[in-house]
């Protein structure tokens, strides 16, 4: 069974007497444990999209199952326990708590969301943040850091809570292209570390000739699905 499947979606929002079309029939299935993108210009619908499957928004129509859950079914309260459970996510101006440490700020998704001693959760955000090479940034505040280092503990962040899928909303739009690429690095080994689902929200050709696969959206219509790097179009 995918761990996402979209049937016929649209979304629709409406301000007074106007309607934007945000997305339009949209199809798609994605597999478990894959690297994926949904690409193309601002106002194509890539970020609605992410919003869907995160669980922050419902389509106005059609059938969105997220891990065998409808999700038009849950509750405002069900689905923040289905994302705090499942989903993991990375913005691309890093959202990190100023006021807490990179240990902190990985640590504190397991604070709101799973009720683990506090052993299990110091090895856990201990280990993510070696994997990511920044343990020995433990007791830094995010001004201290760089961005490169910023987003590398929203990765560790993201993972941190064990999620099934990881929705990254242009993850690598204020980073330059060396810092782009690392992080790219560090989550593609993540996915083959934990077999944890990837999808990207972007414009960014950086990421467009990484990913395994691409879902091109115009004015949120689908377009395409394709190969990425190494790959034949469908």
């Amino acid at each position: 069974m995918s761990l996402i499947s979209a049937v016929d979606i649209n979304k629709i929002y409406r301000s007074g007497d106007i309607e934007v079309h945000a997305l339009k029939s949209v199809d798609f299935e994605i597999e478990s444990g894959s690297f994926i993108s949904f690409i193309g210009p601002s106002g194509s619908g890539k970020t609605t999209l992410l919003n869907l499957i995160g669980c922050l928004d419902k389509p106005t129509s059609g059938k969105l199952e997220v891990a065998g859950i409808l999700t038009s079914d849950l509750s405002r309260r069900e689905a923040a326990f289905f994302r705090g459970e499942n989903l993991g996510f990375i913005f691309q101006d890093f959202n990190l708590i100023p006021v807490l440490t990179v240990y902190e700020n990985v640590e504190y998704p397991l604070l709101l969301v799973q009720n683990l001693p506090q052993k299990e959760r110091s090895d856990r955000v201990y280990s993510l943040l070696e994997k990511v090479g920044m343990k020995d940034q433990v007791d830094k505040y995010p001004d201290q850091i760089s961005g490169g280092q910023k987003q590398r503990v929203a990765v560790a962040r993201a993972l941190v809570s064990k999620p099934r899928l990881v929705l990254a909303d242009e993850p690598t739009a204020n980073l330059d292209s060396k810092t782009a690429f690392m992080v790219i690095d560090i989550m593609r080994q993540m996915r083959d570390d934990y077999g944890v689902t990837f999808i990207f929200s972007t414009h960014d050709p950086k990421i467009v000739g990484e990913v395994e696969t691409l879902f091109t959206l115009v004015d949120g219509v689908l377009v395409s699905t394709k190969k990425g790097k190494g790959g034949q179009n469908d």
